[in-house]
C-alpha cells in the first residue's frame, strides 16, 4: 500500500531533517523560519544544538526523526552513510509507513539512490531523490541552492511513466513546497537515478573548472603576471563565472584563492567524490572523460596534501609546486 504524502504546509507538516552538516545546517533553519516544525537528526549530536536553539526538536537515530515526522530530508555525505541511514539498524526504513516520504538530497550516485528507493518503498513510504546544486552562503539565505529532483516531461512516445516515477512525482508536488523554502529551483526528471546523474555531471564540470582556473592562477603567476589583474580579465570576458569572482582574491575583497585561504563552503574530499563517481559513471555508459580524470588527479594531490576539509578551490594546492599553498582556513 502506498498512500499519498499530504502537500507541505507551515504549521501542519511535521519534517525531519537528517545530516546536519554545512548544507543541512543552513536548509533546516530555513525550514524552521518558514514555520515548519523540524526534527533534526546528526551522527554527532552536538552539530544540532544551534538549531536545537531555534526551536528544533533533536532525535537520538533516523528511526526516532521519521516515526516524528510527514516528510524526512536527508543530506549525508556519501553513498556509504546515506545506505546505513536508510537502510541499517534504527534508520529511515524501519520508521517508514504509507503515507510518509523520504527525500534524499545527498549527491550520492544513482545506484544508491535506487538501493534507498526500494528500502523506502518496500515499507510503504514514497521516495525522491534531490541533490542540490548550490553553496553554503546560498543555502543560508533565499533563494537558495538548485534542486534536481528534475521535473520534466516524461520522454515523447512512452506512453506510461514506470510507477516508482509516478510516485516519485507525487511526492515531488508534496514536497514542493519544502523545496521552495530550501532552493531557487527544483526539476523532475522521472524515475530515481536521473537527479544523481544529472548532478555528478554538473559537479564533473565545477570541479573541471576550478582546477583549470587554479592552474591558470598558478600559470600567471610563474610567466610573470599578477594574479589579481588574471581575476579581473577573466571577470570581463565570456569565461566570466559567478564561481570565479566568489573564490578568487578580488579587490577589496576578502582573501582567498590567491593568499591561499580557502574557507570551506564546499568541501574539497566531497567534490573529489563527486569526480570519481563521474569517472564510474562515465565508465558504466562508455563515454570518455579525460579531463575529469586529469582533474580528479589534481583533488587527489590536494587530499594528500591535508586539505581534504578544505573548500575546493584549494585545488590550488594540488596544481602549484607548494611554496603557494596556503593553510587549509
Amino acid at each position: 500500500m502506498h498512500a499519498a504524502v499530504p502537500t507541505a504546509q507551515p504549521g501542519k507538516t511535521k519534517v525531519a531533517f537528517l545530516g546536519i552538516g554545512i548544507m543541512g545546517n543552513a536548509m533546516a533553519a530555513n525550514l524552521l523560519k518558514a514555520g515548519y516544525e523540524v526534527t533534526v537528526w546528526n551522527r554527532s549530536p552536538d552539530k544540532c544544538a544551534g538549531l536545537a536553539a531555534a526551536g528544533a526538536t533533536v532525535a537520538g537515530t533516523p528511526a526516532e526523526a521519521v516515526a516524528a515526522c510527514d516528510i524526512a530530508l536527508a543530506m549525508l555525505s556519501d553513498p556509504e552513510a546515506c545506505l546505513a541511514v536508510a537502510t541499517g539498524p534504527e534508520g529511515v526504513a524501519s520508521a517508514m509507513a504509507p503515507g510518509k516520504g523520504y527525500v534524499d538530497v545527498s549527491m550520492v550516485d544513482a545506484a544508491t539512490s535506487r538501493q534507498v528507493a526500494v528500502a523506502v518503498r518496500a515499507a510503504g513510504g514514497a521516495y525522491l531523490e534531490a541533490p542540490v546544486s548550490g553553496s553554503k552562503g546560498r543555502a543560508a539565505r533565499l533563494p537558495a541552492p538548485a534542486f534536481f529532483a528534475l521535473r520534466s516531461s516524461w520522454p515523447p512516445g512512452r506512453r506510461r511513466r514506470p510507477v516508482g516515477a509516478r510516485r516519485d512525482e507525487s511526492l515531488f508536488e508534496a514536497a514542493a513546497p519544502l523545496l521552495e523554502v530550501m532552493g531557487k529551483a527544483s526539476f523532475f526528471l522521472g524515475e530515481a537515478g536521473a537527479g544523481a546523474n544529472m548532478k555528478l555531471v554538473v559537479n564533473m564540470v565545477m570541479g573541471s573548472m576550478m582546477a583549470s582556473y587554479a592552474e591558470g592562477l598558478q600559470l600567471a603567476q610563474r610567466c610573470g603576471l599578477r594574479q589579481e589583474d588574471l581575476i579581473e580579465v577573466v571577470k570581463l570576458g565570456a569565461i566570466a563565472s559567478p564561481m570565479f569572482a566568489l573564490k578568487a582574491s578580488r579587490r577589496g575583497a576578502a582573501p582567498g584563492m590567491v593568499a591561499g585561504k580557502f574557507p570551506t563552503a564546499f568541501p574539497l574530499k566531497h567534490q573529489q567524490k563527486d569526480l570519481r563517481l563521474a569517472l564510474a559513471l562515465g565508465d558504466e555508459v562508455q563515454q570518455p572523460l579525460p579531463l575529469a580524470a586529469a582533474a580528479n588527479e589534481l583533488y587527489k594531490r590536494a587530499r594528500a596534501a591535508g586539505y581534504s576539509d578544505a573548500d575546493f578551490s584549494a585545488v590550488m594546492a594540488g596544481v602549484g609546486s607548494g611554496e603557494q599553498a596556503g593553510q587549509a582556513a
